[in-house]
């Protein structure tokens, strides 16, 4: 978390101050910020995916520590991150449960039973990867994406947004699982 807070958000600060640099901070249609909308959303996809990669990586660690038999702890650690679809996949709400749902619980269902507007965020989430992928292939359909195949900056925003309370709720979801199952806050 510490990682999404600053280094990460960082990297995203800078897109927005590009974006002022290209487009200016007032209202009006300039064609250039569409590259650094799109350039922006796949920057946060990306950030978002390695937080939560990291995040797994995190909660892995901790899982593993109380298991005291050294060759255990490293085969179910092994287990724990193999195939994992946050190192090639988008972190796109399956992708994220399936991996968390490693730990031995139902991930998705915790969070949104955390916080009811994480369905919501779930649903930007799902938007920000579709996006990303629209633009990574170059593949605008508009029929999934809304419609539109011009990305406006409040749109990346909100999934900005989105992506900072989903940080936060899935560490509160794994602190009490994990607590949970060492006895112990793992952070």
């Amino acid at each position: 978390m510490r990682n999404w807070s600053s280094s990460r958000r960082l990297a995203l600060d800078e897109m927005e101050m590009a974006h002022r640099g290209v487009g200016g901070a007032g209202r009006g249609r300039r064609y250039a910020t569409q590259q650094i909308n799109q350039a922006y959303a796949v920057l946060l996809s990306s950030q978002f995916q390695g937080f939560c990669r990291d995040f797994h990586t995190e909660c892995t660690d901790y899982f593993v520590q109380g298991v005291t038999a050294g060759v255990l702890r490293t085969s179910l650690r092994n287990v724990l991150l193999l195939h994992r679809k946050l190192k090639t996949g988008n972190a796109n709400p399956g992708n994220i449960g399936e991996d968390f749902n490693r730990f031995g619980l139902s991930f998705w269902d915790e969070v949104l039973s955390l916080n009811q507007r994480s369905k919501g965020r779930q649903d930007r989430l799902t938007e920000l990867n579709t996006w990303r992928n629209a633009i990574a292939h170059q593949d605008f359909d508009l029929a999934k994406l809304g419609g539109t195949s011009i990305l406006q900056l409040r749109d990346v925003r909100d999934w900005r947004r989105a992506c900072n309370y989903l940080a936060t709720t899935f560490e509160d979801v794994m602190r009490t699982h994990l607590q949970f199952i060492n006895s112990a806050p793992p952070w």
